[in-house]
């Protein structure tokens, strides 16, 4: 998982870095700091948002392909 995975996530939900925060029960400051690419998504992390957002392996992998198409430029179909 990386940081344009969590953005990407918490966009297309339609959160606010604050309410993602909350949903994966971490600080704001650190969801913050994920997006702009200034800390790095730990195991643990990364586990409290495959957890809140009910997400496996494979999905995390679907979702960093929708990520790397759309920063192409190609429109996901969702």
């Amino acid at each position: 998982m990386n940081k344009d995975i969590v953005k990407f996530l918490r966009k297309r939900n339609n959160m606010t870095q604050r309410d993602f925060a909350k949903a994966v029960n971490c600080s704001f400051a650190l969801i913050a700091l994920v997006e702009v690419g200034k800390r790095r998504i730990t195991s643990n992390l990364e586990t409290k948002i495959k957890e809140s957002f009910n997400l496996d392996d494979q999905q995390i992998s679907s979702l960093a392909s929708i990520v790397q198409e759309v920063a192409k430029g190609v429109h996901p179909y969702m």
